[in-house]
């Protein structure tokens, strides 16, 4: 379903969404394009009208009412997240409380938009700085984590004051339409908040070229960002947007083998690897590789793979074919290059399920020749390299593209804030596998984006800046 000026609103034309555990269809929704998008534009802007001149309190209430409806339905948000991704239960259960706590966080900010007085160089002016919505903002949100990329941009947008245009990923489109049954209900204005399901290209087009949208702000890789950073030219419209990565995982010979390892476990094989964040190269010091290795194969060997929605699973299915494919390009060629694979390495096939799994992976003895080194995976592989010096595996570990997340392991309180500064990262987690929480900056440097998510600096990116000089004689 389409929703558009406060209401619902079906189409002729369908998109079938699929499990990817199964194969099959397990509804169809309907999509809209160009002209939708530019309906849904066009009521976004009426809206702002009112809804930026609102006052901090009032859309508080709104984002408040929104949060206890999805608590009351979080189990339903949290299989509806399963049946379209494919990742565990439990996992899409902890995506759910961090999407509400986005929700939560922002409904207190939207009360704490402050402006600043600044001091006049002449005794007869006063010098204001405020703090104003950007307008209306189109997002466009990724399948990875269908739930909370929608409220980490919707949230700040309209606790900012912005009203939106929300274009989810047509592959998990049920997790937004849930959302926006609980705007509905919570009795968000008509215009506020809109929703278009369809064709990327059609619907992202209008949105980048269309004048009346002030800001973009997007999730998804790198290549469609920078498309739509072009496209957005001609309007200069704001932009934040967090886009591929290649997290290294560094673990020195003094660090914590046991926690290194179980790091590992959760910083790659969370969502089946298919997260932004998620670990792409371990480098490990190679006086313990060959222990860090043997450990961490015999737990990734006992992670059992399954439907999500089935109980005991760890490791859910990759999101379609493609990705399956491209994961045992990506494994296939590490065994050429000389990689050694300590388990898993195969597609997997399960007897009740035709969906799309593959083994979690550890590769032994990887090296810069493989593509894994250099190309995102987005699967559940994890490649082992080794290294000798720090000064070495800084070299290696700094992408030369991609800038997001980086994880560093070492007891050494000199090394690990040398590492720190050293690491050319938007985050950086030190002996800590999941740094991401909802009150800190989340995003990339170099073409892993532009602007931060999360916490106060998520709501910076949908306030502009008005300077007032006011001559008082």
């Amino acid at each position: 379903m389409l929703y558009i000026n406060g209401a619902w609103r079906d189409s002729a034309t369908k998109l079938n969404v699929l499990n990817p555990a199964t194969g099959k269809v397990l509804t169809a929704v309907a999509t809209g394009g160009k002209a939708e998008t530019q309906e849904a534009i066009a009521s976004a802007k009426k809206a702002f009208a009112t809804w930026g001149k609102t006052t901090g309190n009032e859309r508080s209430n709104y984002l408040s009412k929104a949060v206890q409806l999805m608590k009351e339905r979080s189990k339903e948000l949290a299989e509806t997240i399963t049946l379209e991704n494919g990742k565990p239960l439990p996992d899409a259960t902890r995506e759910v409380a961090g999407a509400i706590g986005f929700f939560e966080w922002y409904a207190e900010e939207a009360k704490r938009i402050y402006g600043d007085t600044l001091p006049a160089s002449d005794p007869d002016k006063q010098l204001m700085v405020i703090r104003e919505p950007v307008g209306v903002c189109a997002a466009i949100t990724p399948w990875n984590f269908p739930l909370s990329m929608i409220t980490r941009k919707i949230a700040p947008a309209l606790a900012a004051g912005c009203t939106v245009v929300l274009k989810p990923a047509d592959v998990t489109p049920l997790s937004a339409i849930k959302v926006f049954e609980c705007f509905h209900e919570a009795g968000l204005p008509a215009g506020v908040a809109n929703l278009v399901i369809g064709p990327a290209e059609e619907i992202g087009s209008e949105m980048t070229r269309n004048p009346d949208v002030r800001k973009i702000t997007f999730t998804g890789s790198t290549r469609v960002g920078k498309k739509l950073m072009r496209d957005s030219a001609d309007t200069v419209k704001k932009i934040s947007m967090e886009l591929g990565g290649h997290a290294p995982y560094v673990v020195f010979e003094d660090a914590e083998i046991d926690a290194a390892v179980n790091g590992v476990l959760v910083s790659k094989f969370i969502n089946a690897g298919q997260t932004c964040i998620s670990t792409n190269r371990i480098y490990v010091a190679e006086s313990i590789a060959n222990e860090f290795s043997e450990k961490l194969a015999a737990k990734v060997s006992a992670l059992v793979v399954g439907n999500g929605l089935e109980e005991g699973v760890n490791v859910g299915p990759l999101i379609n074919q493609a990705a399956l494919e491209k994961v045992q390009h990506q494994v296939e060629d590490a065994v050429k290059q000389g990689g050694k694979v300590l388990t898993g390495g195969k597609i997997f096939t399960l007897e009740k399920e035709s969906g799309y799994f593959f083994e979690p992976t550890v590769i032994h003895y990887a090296n810069d020749r493989m593509q894994i080194t250099t190309e995102e995976t987005f699967g559940p592989v994890a490649p082992i390299y080794t290294f000798q010096t720090e000064e070495e595996v800084v070299e290696r570990a700094n992408h030369a593209e991609y800038g997001l997340a980086a994880y560093c392991y070492t007891k050494d309180l000199g090394r690990g804030l040398r590492m720190m500064r050293a690491l050319e990262f938007g985050i950086v987690g030190i002996n800590d596998p999941a740094p991401a929480v909802v009150q800190a900056p989340f995003g990339g440097v170099k073409e892993s984006g532009t602007g931060k998510e999360g916490g106060k600096y998520g709501l910076e990116e949908y306030l502009e800046e008005k300077y007032v000089s006011i001559y008082m004689k």
